[in-house]
């Protein structure tokens, strides 16, 4: 099939890229060139996505069974992308995000339990609805935390940066808060298995790990990786209402449980996880960690001084 990826440069892009060219896929990216595509020799249209005029000009005269809306974070991004495209695809699938589900005492987040109409990613849940109602075969992917190699997020890093220099790893409350996270390649293989897939049309797909795990034990998992043993781990819990840290990040977790149900994507796209979170965890230390030097960079720890130094 002939699919166009919007980005393909940066962290989802490069695997979903990968993978597809691999599956013997003719791809094309669609982004403004900044970076090189993963994969010599495939086809880049160069173009700025929000620029709704200049995407017709680039895309008008191309056909795509399949497009993978990577990079849309409003529905002013996606609906230029749809109306110049649309009748001619085969399948459209949407990289939305677990972000959209309301807090909820009920867990883990399934499909169809209720967004919150005010969170940072509400963009991404009014594309959805407008893809609802639109007439076309469309599929929309919610991740929830994404770890591996090449992640331009502090995630998994954020607990690396501490744990080699063998400092105290902060946590907020008691350490006891349920998270998820799910390694890129096994999201890059899952959205690979929309295509083709007529029963995924018109349907919203949470991808993560199978698993979950405590902040604690988030902690511990990188540890793991890292080499260190338990024992070696000094966890400091303390209480985040305590501290005035502005737009400062102290940790890079949502101090929430935060985890989804993922046997709908196991069942009807015939996927599962290739990585547990120890084995995820050391790939992106060992081939992207350690490969680019992180370990000997400077790193700012002053919020870390200023939990401590209250404790």
């Amino acid at each position: 099939m002939r699919i166009l990826i919007m980005g393909g440069t940066r962290f989802i892009g490069v695997y979903l890229t990968k993978t597809l060219v691999a599956q013997g896929h003719d791809v094309v990216l669609f982004n403004r060139g900044n970076n090189p595509p993963p994969v010599e020799g495939i086809t880049q249209i160069t173009g700025d996505r929000k620029n709704s005029s200049q995407l017709k000009e680039k895309l008008a005269n191309e056909v795509f069974d399949v497009v993978f809306d990577n990079n849309g974070r409003e529905l002013s991004h996606t609906q230029p992308l749809v109306e110049i495209l649309g009748n001619k695809l085969q399948h459209f699938v949407y990289v939305s995000s677990a972000g959209v589900y309301l807090k909820s005492n009920q867990m883990p987040h399934r499909e169809g339990d209720a967004v919150d109409p005010n969170s940072r990613h509400k963009g991404k849940h009014h594309t959805e609805a407008y893809l609802a109602e639109s007439d076309i075969p469309w599929t929309s992917i919610r991740p929830t935390y994404i770890y591996g190699p090449q992640n331009y997020n502090d995630l998994e890093a954020w607990f690396f940066d501490r744990l080699v220099r063998d400092r105290p790893i902060p946590i907020p409350g008691n350490g006891l808060h349920i998270t998820q996270f799910g390694h890129i390649q096994d999201l890059a293989d899952a959205m690979a298995q929309v295509i083709g897939n007529t029963q995924a049309s018109g349907q919203i797909y949470n991808i993560s790990g199978d698993r979950y795990v405590t902040f604690d034990g988030l902690a511990l998992a990188c540890a793991e990786a890292v080499g260190k043993s338990a024992e070696e781990v000094d966890l400091v819990h303390y209480d985040p209402s305590q501290f005035d840290f502005g737009k400062r990040k102290a940790f890079p977790l949502r101090v929430q449980h935060f985890f989804a149900d993922v046997s709908k994507a196991q069942q009807e796209l015939n996927w599962q996880p290739k990585y547990d979170l120890v084995s995820g965890l050391k790939d992106s230390f060992n081939n992207d960690y350690l490969a680019h030097g992180r370990d000997s960079s400077e790193i700012d720890f002053s919020l870390d001084e200023e939990i401590l130094g209250a404790m």
